[in-house]
């Protein structure tokens, strides 16, 4: 199996944090968002994991050189993006006909049992059940759960089964031609050449996809869900009972960094700190603090603190 994780994106709705890193770098909980994803596979043991990079994209070269045990990397830069499919295309030379492929979009944060992959015959998407199915894409499955049809931000419903952006490919092969055919025809949707596009296409041809469901999909995408999401996978990478300083309070769950500095704070719930942070007769509740910050005589909650 290879995995694909599209990384392009500019986030430019997380400015000012992505000024000088991608989103996909951002730290969530301790880790950024790419360590959640990538370390939620390698059981999987991918022959490759491929990175479609684009914005900043040196940066995330220069962050694969500090992940040996992420196995074989390689990373494919998308210098003019034109959408996902598009995305997904500048992978596959290196991908062969007859080996799975594993995309999962670079942003998107998960609780999903991946492990039904390892002897899986099937194309897969995973989906979440959402309130509004107007706002995403969905999948239409008939009583097996095998898919229909897709249908991107339906009007009218049928069906809340949202695609969260994992996708499972056993046909790589068609998928190569279909997203080759929408390329050479310039077959675009919002101008864009899209992935669901092609996945349609696989659909109506006969192949077989069916869904599996994800227990929580966690937004990153602006600063209020990345704190939420912050706040819900911390008990993951809770460290606070391992930590003490004088007169400070630690409340659980927090993730403190290595050689953080801590005097006469109250830190927590929900609090991420990154290394080499000092944080001084401050209170700190809600929030994210980037490796080599200072906070002194502040009270912040809610608070995503990067310089």
């Amino acid at each position: 199996m290879k995995i694909v994780l599209p990384v392009a994106g500019n986030g430019l709705r997380l400015r000012p944090y992505t000024e000088n890193v991608p989103k996909c770098l951002l730290p969530v909980a301790g880790k950024t968002i790419l360590d959640w994803i990538v370390e939620d596979t390698l059981f999987l043991k991918p022959t490759e994991t491929i990175f479609i990079t684009g914005y900043k994209a040196e940066v995330v070269d220069q962050f694969l050189t500090k992940r040996p045990d992420w196995g074989k990397t390689r990373t494919v830069v998308q210098s003019n993006p034109q959408g996902l499919g598009e995305a997904i295309s500048l992978s596959l030379p290196f991908v062969s006909d007859d080996e799975p492929l594993l995309i999962i979009l670079g942003d998107t944060m998960f609780e999903a049992d991946l492990s039904i992959l390892q002897n899986e015959q099937e194309n897969v998407l995973y989906t979440f059940k959402v309130a509004d199915p107007k706002r995403f894409g969905v999948a239409v499955t008939d009583t097996a759960g095998r898919i229909q049809r897709l249908v991107e931000k339906p009007q009218e419903f049928v069906s809340d089964e949202a695609i969260v952006g994992i996708y499972y490919i056993k046909d790589v092969k068609v998928l190569k031609e279909n997203l080759r055919f929408l390329m050479e025809n310039d077959i675009r949707t919002k101008n864009e050449f899209q992935l669901t596009d092609a996945l349609e296409m696989m659909i109506q041809k006969g192949c077989k996809f069916h869904t599996a469901p994800v227990g929580k999909w966690l937004d990153c995408g602006l600063a209020e869900t990345l704190l939420e999401t912050n706040a819900q996978v911390l008990a993951r990478n809770d460290n606070s009972a391992s930590v003490s300083a004088e007169g400070c309070k630690i409340i659980a769950p927090c993730h403190i960094g290595k050689n953080v500095k801590l005097v006469n704070s109250t830190i927590g719930p929900n609090v991420a700190i990154g290394d080499n942070a000092v944080v001084e007769n401050s209170t700190l509740k809600d929030a994210v603090v980037w490796d080599d910050v200072k906070v002194i005589d502040k009270n912040l909650s809610d608070a995503i603190v990067h310089e």
